[in-house]
């Protein structure tokens, strides 16, 4: 293997595939990313994997000779990080399992192990395929991400769960608390045709770990292509230009979390999403002296929702919004950072808030273009 590429390309790819490689591997192998490269098409490809997520990046070089090797992902990241910003050449020693890198500052050797020990990524070759728009998916991610629960030992809620209708595309995620939901219509998506000849059909939970590193991804995406999908039973794989994202999919059943959503709300309050963040903002500093709780009270009369905190020992704290009331007042209090999560993930100028009581669930919906739905309990009330 030989060959020349910028400092600032390598860097990256590097820093790409490096993200998902393991810092506790179950075999020594893991914690090396694979570096390969091919003088028939000119592109050096840099793989992480861990053995359930795996990322692929491709990048364009003048490469002289093929090979592949793999080499400590940090150590490596490390040294072409701080090299200086201008073309590297990197060439595979003839001896050891190691490569030179020579730049105008130096040169280094950095020792790897063979390629042939490195697992290959999963294919799809028996399950379905699709293109979806890069704007689509992160309009869901960004609107659900947030809701997916820490909890290991309730592992399928710990992923993002999407679901196909039509040109829709439903996101979906719960920490058994809140529940995010936003559907995004994507005119764009297409159907590559089902590899199995069977119709389109979404209906799998997908890890938050893999979904975060998609939309960083996604984030990076310049092109107006589509995003190509492969999925199976077990595995998903995402095709991002010359990237790609593979996962093996979460097992269970997931909640059936429509019909936790009320069809009818005997309240409706609708208030300035930001002045309602900022204001939660500030009242969470005393919030967070007890139990993360806050208090709303909806006065149908002045048309206000006033927030307050009682925290005993330090303080206490009110704030007072004008807000659009339908429907008597009432008491409700909620966890101060859930709904500033979903405050955040909503995005418009104005959002609505539902509900029917002090115990029942409520909802927080944006008011504009985008499709999403924001469930949360509420705390009781201790007097």
């Amino acid at each position: 293997m030989k060959f020349v590429c910028p400092q600032s390309e390598l860097n990256a790819h590097l820093s790409l595939a490096s993200r998902v490689v393991p810092s506790r591997p179950s075999k020594p192998v893991l914690s090396n990313v694979l570096l390969k490269a091919d003088a028939s098409t000119g592109m050096v490809t840099l793989i992480g994997f861990d053995e359930t997520l795996g990322i692929e990046t491709s990048f364009q070089a003048a490469v002289d000779a093929d090979g592949e090797l793999t080499l400590p992902a940090k150590l490596l990241e490390n040294i072409v990080s701080r090299l200086p910003s201008e073309d590297i050449a990197i060439e595979e020693m003839e001896t050891d399992a190691a490569i030179t890198l020579t730049s105008s500052s130096g040169e280094y050797q950095v020792r790897g192990l063979s390629a042939e020990d490195y697992p290959s990524l999963p294919l799809v070759e028996d399950g379905q395929a699709a293109k979806i728009s890069a704007e689509a998916l992160l309009e869901g991610l960004r609107g659900v991400l947030f809701a997916t629960s820490p909890d290991e030992a309730k592992q399928v809620l710990t992923g993002v769960h999407l679901l196909s209708e039509a040109d829709v595309l439903e996101f979906a995620a719960t920490d058994g608390h809140r529940l995010a939901v936003v559907k995004t219509s994507d005119e764009s998506a297409q159907e590559e045709g089902a590899i199995a000849d069977q119709p389109l059909v979404i209906d799998v939970t997908v890890p938050a770990k893999a979904m975060r590193e998609l939309e960083k991804m996604l984030q990076g995406y310049a092109s107006s292509d589509p995003i190509s999908l492969r999925l199976d039973r077990t595995q998903v794989i995402f095709e991002i230009g010359h990237q790609k994202l593979t996962t093996r999919l979460l097992e269970g059943q997931y909640p059936n979390y429509p019909q936790l959503i009320p069809q009818q709300f005997e309240r409706q309050v609708t208030v300035d999403r930001k002045q309602f963040t900022s204001a939660l903002e500030r009242i969470a500093v005393l919030a967070d002296q007890r139990n993360n709780l806050v208090k709303i009270s909806l006065d149908d009369t002045q048309q206000s929702l006033a927030l307050s905190v009682e925290a005993q020992e330090v303080g206490r704290g009110r704030e007072v919004l004008p807000a659009q009331i339908t429907g008597e007042a009432l008491d409700i209090a909620f966890n101060v950072r859930y709904l500033l999560d979903g405050l955040k993930a909503l995005g418009t100028n104005e959002v609505q808030m539902q509900c029917n009581s002090a115990t029942s669930p409520s909802v927080l919906i944006p008011l504009g273009e985008l499709q999403m739905i924001y469930l949360v309990m509420p705390v009781q009330i201790r007097a």
